[in-house]
């Protein structure tokens, strides 16, 4: 599973727990989570790399979620671990 791929099933996720997704043009480097009004916002800065984006995209999943508490394709929760520096024995 590419970059790409892990990083549309994160936003998918996300997206589908409530956080508003905005893909803006931000400079590079500026993605992340953030809480306005009670309503999460996901800023996902489209000058960075899909990978960059997946990042700080893992860790709003993580922030939001108990990622052991729901079913995740194994290639993205290793990624989430990875990013959250979490191993799974």
């Amino acid at each position: 599973m590419d970059n790409k791929a892990i990083l549309d099933e994160l936003l998918e996720l996300l997206e589908g727990n409530g956080v508003k997704i905005r893909k803006d043009s931000l400079g590079g480097g500026s993605s992340g989570l953030c809480k306005i009004k009670d309503e999460f916002f996901f800023f996902a800065d489209m000058d960075s790399s899909n990978y960059e984006i997946a990042m700080n995209c893992a860790k709003a999943v993580n922030e939001i979620l108990d990622i052991e508490t729901i079913y995740l394709k194994p290639e993205v929760r290793c990624f989430i671990e990875q990013c959250i520096g979490e191993k799974q024995l």
